[in-house]
């Protein structure tokens, strides 16, 4: 389902290979670039909570820094245990240099 998009950030605040965390409409949620792309995933672990944006993005994936849990960025799907539940995803578009995501209602 998508939702409204809201601004969360420039695209300049952003790198190349790194998770950085947000707080927008009530939902913590990370971005991650990763071959020039954008991505946008919910910000805690499934597993034990643990924060995302703390982890680590290797690969199309991103590490949870807790227990190491994997979640792969395009589908939020669980890839590696403990973790087995995946996390929600998010459409994100770039405007003028913007980064907007589709936060679900």
């Amino acid at each position: 389902m998508t939702g409204q998009y809201t601004k969360i950030c420039s695209l300049s605040d952003l790198r190349e290979g790194e998770v950085r965390s947000f707080s927008a409409n009530g939902r913590e949620i990370v971005l991650a670039i990763q071959d020039g792309a954008v991505y946008a995933l919910d910000n805690l672990c499934t597993h034990d909570g643990g924060d995302l944006g703390d982890g680590e993005l290797k690969n199309g994936h991103v590490e949870c820094p807790r227990h190491g849990a994997w979640f792969d960025i395009k589908t939020g799907a669980a890839i590696r245990m403990p973790a087995v539940e995946g996390i929600q995803t998010y459409e994100v578009k770039i405007e003028n240099g913007e980064v907007f995501v589709a936060l679900a209602e």
